[in-house]
């Protein structure tokens, strides 16, 4: 059980956690909630509240050794490993240790140092026929880095991991809409929560965390331009699911600005003005922890992003449109761009891709237009002899072959 209350140090809210760990000794933290003491009293009370119930009290765990249990080993590097990578990236660890390697190793009953590379290879066979290559991949990147911390404080000799022999990666076809199918989307999603997230990632290729990420502090009315500067996703951390804010986006180069095309500001000023009627008509009611968000219901609940996954094909597949993911919006877009002859390396930093082989990779065998000019330019670089009379011409090969 983890209490609080919050105190003011030097002007500003603090919350104060008190909870036992696992051995029974009492502990206290403080944790800055950034706020002055002036005018945020219902913040402060809203974010000790938030604070006390994703708070997870941290626990005293045995000493390693190399004849653990490799399923006990594994919980606790997840324990070791959280302090140092992202809360996204410990998630996806912390879901694949615990709902499928922990398991399985568990119910093997193998040591730490007696863990050898066909046990693994085992696994991997076991799991591919029941989920893809690509997330085998995922769990053998996750047993790698465990043993690779095992090896690095000696528990192991050997990143016996190194040995294993990877299932090769599913080949992806990404789905893309021409110009005559997004406008049968843009009807189909016309008038509901949909429509101006899929309006977003269509013109502007935003993944999906991009566009729930979306602040008006990003939206510059005056000088018609959008920003990409943050990211929102869902993680699932200790069997709860949590929000999770990142202030940068995916990488270097995903931090972009570009304009507001078409009617986008009319869209935007529109969508800004409801939200300020909605906060008069709620009060007390209406949610301010994600005030500033463009994508947030009328309570000022934030649009979650396994909403955008999960509700579009659902919603489009009822209306009669074919099959795909939310993500696919942001394919069809480079897809658009390079049938209106755009150049892959003004796609690459209109999508925000890190390299140019990355943006290559993925669009390079839909980019017909630089196939035309390749076809030309031989056209004009070589003769190509007129055709005419090969039926004949094939006959006498043939008869002279007969002889």
């Amino acid at each position: 059980m983890v209490s609080g209350y919050m105190q003011i140090k030097k002007g500003h809210y603090y919350v104060v956690l008190s909870y036992y760990d696992n051995r029974g000794k009492r502990h206290v933290k403080y944790v800055a909630t950034g706020l002055p003491e002036k005018g945020n009293k219902r913040k402060a009370e809203a974010e000790l509240a938030r604070i006390r119930n994703e708070f997870v009290p941290p626990q005293e765990v045995d000493e390693l050794s190399s004849d653990m249990p490799f399923a006990d080993y594994l919980l606790q590097w997840l324990d070791i490993v959280r302090v140092r990578v992202k809360p996204t990236t410990y998630g996806s660890y912390e879901s694949m240790v615990k709902q499928t390697i922990e398991p399985y190793f568990r119910s093997k009953n193998i040591t730490l140092q007696g863990l050898e590379a066909r046990h693994i290879q085992q696994f991997y066979s076991e799991k591919l026929r029941k989920v893809t290559a690509n997330s085998v991949i995922h769990y053998h990147a996750v047993i790698h880095q465990a043993l690779k911390y095992a090896m690095k404080t000696d528990l192991v000799t050997q990143n016996v991991a190194m040995k294993v022999d990877r299932p090769k990666k599913n080949d992806f076809q990404p789905v893309f809409l021409d110009a005559d199918e997004m406008q049968r989307l843009f009807e189909v999603v016309k008038g509901t929560r949909l429509e101006l997230p899929v309006l977003v990632a269509t013109f502007y290729g935003l993944r999906r965390g991009e566009v729930v990420g979306l602040k008006w502090d990003a939206i510059d009315f005056e000088r018609g331009t959008l920003t990409v500067k943050r990211t929102v996703t869902s993680i699932s951390v200790d069997g709860r699911t949590k929000i999770y804010e990142q202030e940068s986006a995916k990488t270097k180069s995903s931090l972009r600005t570009l304009p507001l095309v078409g009617t986008f500001r009319e869209y935007f000023s529109e969508v800004k003005a409801a939200q300020e009627v909605n906060k008069k008509v709620c009060g007390n009611c209406y949610n301010y922890k994600y005030d500033g968000y463009v994508f947030v219901d009328e309570m000022g609940e934030l649009m979650n992003p396994n909403y955008l996954t999960n509700y579009f094909p659902e919603y489009i597949q009822k209306h009669g449109m074919k099959k795909m993911r939310f993500h696919d919006l942001r394919h069809s877009c480079a897809s658009l761009l390079l049938a209106n002859g755009v150049p892959l390396k003004q796609i690459q930093d209109w999508l925000g891709h890190s390299d140019f082989s990355t943006t290559a990779n993925i669009y390079a065998h839909i980019d017909y237009t630089s196939k035309l000019s390749s076809a030309q330019a031989m056209e004009g670089g070589i003769h190509l002899p007129k055709a005419g009379n090969f039926t004949s011409k094939w006959d006498s090969v043939r008869t002279e072959a007969a002889e």
